[in-house]
């Protein structure tokens, strides 16, 4: 049966979409820039995976209590208090940049991941908004407004590029001080997004007619949402283990491939365009991706997912040429999506809408502690066994679920995955 999506719907969709568009632009800046600000500030270059890490932290350190403030108060505060960090944020790291001051710069990433790792809690009002055939798609649609961040972040950086150098001022300062720009724009797009997600996530039957909510394997309420049980049934553990795993694969690969292609020769404009290639796959098949998820099940969208990792970050270790390298980190790329996308759908699933927001920043909070942990090793790992190993070690990390979900099955839990898949 086809189920019609109400226009109000669609529209609130289009508006999460479109903030994120805005706002997603600074996470580039992050990633692009990043590393590059924290050498010149700290003459070191053995920090230069310090913002990413940072990254890690504050995904781990918010997207729980984040999580409990959306249950409690809605998504749209929530988003709106993150993108207000951000803000505060963005304009920390400036004007530590202009100090050349290191701490006030640890200080500024921070803040700004924290504030865009809340305001994330637009997935969740996405998946609020649609009955579960439709989850996994409209996770999609929403961060397919993060390509077109992708494609919003080069245009800033020349700009203020530009007129860094007409000033004689330093270019790493004036992208972080033009992107409150953005992100004032993305706050007064969620300011029309209503009513609540929430609201509306709770009331399914009065936007789909004829709409039964179905029982929530979990069991989890506003009222007896426990960690420990998301954790013990097995379908959600799987979850977030293979979201936190394909996270954990992604945030090695995405520092091996820069040393791998500088290893081998190649340009900084060489490894600028692999990166877009890498920021393609996460973010350009999403919307196909999640009808994949919506229409086969979770589970068999997120394990090929990450097979899909395990094969591009074995291309981007132990390969030499341009193009397998680039298209290694490019499948790391459609891998990181299509676990994320069917593991979130399959935890807001499980779990009834007052305590989605909790649910789903678990996940959040697991990947971003693994994304921490990763980051920190990879650079004493290179240089203690080599850039190979690195790749192998991003491998092994991305098999970790897969062992899991084949040990559950040999136990007798087959029926328990296949129910909820």
């Amino acid at each position: 049966m086809t189920i019609r999506i109400p226009p109000l719907i669609k529209r609130n969709m289009a508006l999460f979409a479109l903030s994120q568009s805005f706002t997603g632009a600074g996470m580039q800046f992050v990633y692009g820039l990043g590393p590059l600000m924290i050498i010149s500030v700290s003459g070191s270059a053995n920090l230069a995976g310090l913002s990413v890490a940072l990254i890690g932290l504050s995904r781990f350190l918010v997207s729980y209590p984040i999580g409990k403030i959306t249950d409690t108060y809605g998504r749209k505060p929530g988003i709106l208090l993150g993108l207000c960090l951000a803000l505060v944020g963005t304009l920390i790291v400036g004007g530590a940049m202009d100090m050349r001051n290191l701490w006030l710069l640890i200080a500024g990433i921070l803040i700004f991941g924290m504030g865009m790792n809340a305001a994330q809690q637009m997935r969740v009002g996405a998946t609020d908004m649609v009955p579960p055939q439709l989850r996994a798609q409209a996770l999609g649609y929403v961060a397919l407004g993060a390509l077109a961040g992708l494609i919003l972040s080069p245009a800033v950086v020349s700009l203020s590029e530009n007129m860094a150098h007409s000033r004689g001022s330093d270019p790493l300062v004036l992208p972080w001080l033009m992107l409150p720009i953005l992100i004032i724009m993305g706050m007064i797009v969620i300011h029309f997004v209503r009513p609540d997600p929430k609201e509306i996530g709770m009331n399914l039957a009065l936007y789909y007619p004829g709409y039964k909510e179905a029982p929530h394997p979990a069991g989890q309420g506003a009222g007896d949402f426990s960690t420990g049980a998301l954790l013990r049934h097995l379908p959600t553990r799987l979850a977030i283990a293979t979201n936190s795993a394909a996270q954990g694969n992604m945030s090695i690969v995405m520092v091996l491939t820069s040393l791998v292609l500088a290893h081998h020769g190649h340009s900084l404009s060489a490894i600028a365009m692999s990166h877009v290639f890498h920021s393609a796959g996460m973010f350009a098949f999403t919307i196909p991706l999640g009808k994949l998820a919506d229409r086969i099940g979770r589970q068999r969208v997120m394990y090929p997912g990450l097979v899909l990792t395990i094969v591009g970050a074995a291309l981007v270790a132990f390969t030499t040429g341009y193009i397998p390298i680039t298209f290694g980190t490019f499948l790391v790329g459609i891998g990181w999506a299509a676990a994320n996308v069917a593991a979130t759908a399959l935890l807001a699933d499980q779990v009834e809408t007052a305590a989605r927001g909790r649910a789903i920043g678990t996940n959040d909070s697991c990947a971003g502690g693994v994304s921490l942990v990763l980051s920190i090793i990879t650079g004493p790992l290179i240089t203690t066994y080599g850039l190979p190993a690195a790749g192998a070690f991003a491998a092994v990390v991305a098999a970790i679920p897969l062992l899991m979900m084949l040990a559950a099955r040999m136990k007798g839990g087959d029926r328990a995955i296949a129910d909820n898949a």
